[in-house]
């Protein structure tokens, strides 16, 4: 049963397959190995339930899709800028009004804590689909905005969701193994954009037909309503919430600030710096290693999925370590760490900028993990959607205001590197923020909520 102030619900524990052998594969079955889709470099399924990771396939499945849009924008900024006629010192301004796309989202993503995750989740990949398709029929910058600022809206709504899906699903033990999880096989997508994107000058009409792909989530819109859930979290918490469920919609928004006003404000302030930092040091990798070192499309490709792969590993032994050791300290390394490896991407010489991708997406992929793992544990049952919302407009404004201080400070035709490697000094002060939250490691998450 749920308590009546909200909080979560006892959790069961694990179960093993009848035999002691842990559970391995997402279609019921037991197999020595991995899932086909489970990488051997992820590392091996621990002892969870197959409805667990058919699960985790599942929503990885709607997340690669997100992730696939994301990738577009990066990886052909060049492309991109080049049609609408606009300078390397305009990027900032664009990628800017992009992500401000994200600030909605806040105002959508509370519902999962009224109407359920589930529905929030399909809803969202459906005007995600439609939105991403559009923006390959822009004729200009701002019809090409818009239609990003709404695709941003809902990926970002989709991707909070999935993470709380995920959460309350697994056991105590492993939630960082399956968050880990969940953004390393979502982040697939990056390579299937960067995959499309080493073709573009082959592809009829350049980058606008890499978001014809857009429309493949709604095909496979049977298939995700037949396998994602409802929680039991959130269903057992369902039975006991009073009033509308559209007009009550701001009050696990309330009860943020006033249950848990430190966690809410460190949360955001991780989100916020982490974000504007590191993503600021990202967006820009692509256009800089072809106009500054003169690399082809597919290139950038080849070093963005070949070093980009050890990179992605961050997630799940993010996940693996920060279970067994702790979220703060793996967070805290892993952040702090971030901006010696964006110095020595943007300043190191050529030959070096494969190897040097490595740690900067492996230090950003684990600290996405981390960041992931706090909003959701965090809180309780009634406000873990609005809790992992706020995250994401944190990290949105951060992303925003990071792109904006670019924007104001690079000259017209100058340089982004000084003022990208500045902005990503932001990612320190946010390690030591992790540092003054509770841990949440191998806690269930109604003995958290409660602390």
């Amino acid at each position: 049963m749920s308590r009546p102030d909200g909080g979560d619900p006892p959790e069961a524990p694990p179960r093993s397959a009848p035999d002691g052998r842990p559970y391995r594969t997402p279609w019921g079955k037991r197999a020595p190995d991995n899932p086909w889709w489970i990488w051997p470099i992820l590392g091996r399924v621990p002892d969870v339930e197959p409805r667990h990771v058919n699960m985790l396939g599942t929503v990885a499945l709607a997340l690669l899709f997100e992730q696939y849009d994301q990738a577009m924008l990066t990886a052909a900024a060049s492309q991109i800028a080049a049609s609408f006629g606009l300078l390397e010192s305009d990027l900032a301004a664009l990628f800017g009004r992009i992500q401000a796309g994200s600030l909605l989202a806040f105002f959508l993503i509370p519902f999962a804590d009224r109407f359920g995750r589930r529905r929030v989740f399909l809803g969202s990949i459906v005007v995600l689909s439609l939105a991403t398709v559009l923006s390959g029929f822009a004729q200009s910058v701002d019809q090409f905005v818009l239609c990003q600022m709404v695709a941003r809206m809902f990926m970002v709504t989709c991707s909070a969701t999935a993470f709380v899906l995920v959460t309350e699903e697994l056991p105590a033990q492993h939630r960082g193994w399956g968050i880990g999880l969940l953004g390393a096989l979502g982040a697939t997508g990056y390579g299937l954009a960067l995959l499309v994107f080493a073709g573009i000058d082959l592809l009829p009409y350049g980058w606008r037909a890499m978001y014809v792909a857009g429309m493949l989530p709604l095909a496979l819109l049977p298939r995700l309503r037949r396998s994602v859930p409802e929680t039991r979290r959130f269903t057992l918490h369902s039975e006991t919430m009073e009033g509308s469920l559209l007009m009550g919609w701001w009050r696990p928004l309330v009860g943020l600030v006033r249950d848990h006003p430190w966690r809410t404000l460190a949360v955001g302030l991780i989100g916020a710096l982490h974000a504007g930092g590191q993503s600021t040091a990202f967006s820009y990798a692509a256009y800089f290693v072809q106009n500054d070192h003169g690399w082809s499309p597919g290139a950038y490709s080849a070093m963005a999925i070949v070093a980009g792969t050890f990179g992605i590993v961050g997630h799940p032994w993010t996940g693996r370590i920060a279970d067994s050791r702790g979220r703060r300290v793996v967070g805290f390394t892993l952040m702090a760490a971030f901006p010696l490896f964006a110095f020595g991407f943007y300043l190191g010489p050529a030959f070096l900028l494969p190897l040097a991708w490595i740690p900067l997406i492996f230090s950003l992929t684990g600290s996405i993990t981390i960041c992931r793992a706090l909003a959701t544990e965090l809180f309780p049952t009634s406000q873990r959607g609005s809790a992992s919302g706020f995250l994401q407009l944190a990290e949105a404004l951060g992303r925003v205001g990071g792109f904006a201080i670019v924007d104001w400070g690079v000259p017209e035709g100058g340089s982004s590197v000084p003022w990208v490697l500045g902005v990503s000094m932001f990612s320190l002060v946010a390690a030591f923020i992790v540092l003054t939250v509770p841990e949440t490691s191998r806690r269930e998450l109604e003995e958290i909520s409660e602390a």
